[in-house]
């Protein structure tokens, strides 16, 4: 981006690239340009770089590409004993440590992993009602690709 002396808000000019300014604002940019050199070397740059981009091509890949589910029944059924294996396993240490704890006079280690398993479990829970409530209004959750 360019660097200027006077006051000009710089990030006019990509809205101006993209069209998506206000009329007092585009026109702002237009006076600005006829007398900055450096604004329209930029503005020119700008313009040949989302020509170029726009004309691209993209060639879209294959469903079968973008798919993480499992391929089989075999494959499902694995891959969800892995998880609920993984979760009891995880469960049984942090339970195993409290325990532990909980037998010993170290008040500090107890608070400590305790503070770690609510904190944990209370992002957890944050995160999980968020996209809960998002997956009501997200139009993009029909989408294959």
């Amino acid at each position: 981006m360019t660097s200027h002396d006077h006051d000009f808000d710089e990030t006019l000019l990509s809205g101006h690239v993209d069209g998506e300014l206000t009329q007092a604002e585009a026109q702002r940019v237009r006076v600005h340009l006829q007398d900055c050199v450096a604004c329209r070397e930029f503005i020119d740059q700008a313009t040949k770089l989302k020509e170029a981009t726009m004309g691209s091509e993209f060639q879209v890949p294959r469903d079968v590409q973008w798919d993480e589910t499992p391929r089989s029944g075999t494959s499902r059924l694995l891959r969800n004993a892995g998880v609920v294996i993984g979760l009891a396993w995880l469960l049984a240490a942090i339970g195993w440590v409290i325990v532990e704890l909980a037998g010993s006079e170290d008040i500090l280690g107890l608070v400590l992993v305790g503070g770690f398993v609510v904190s944990a479990a209370l992002v957890l829970a944050s995160v999980y009602l968020d996209r809960r409530e998002a997956s009501k209004t997200d139009r993009y959750r029909r989408v294959d690709k």
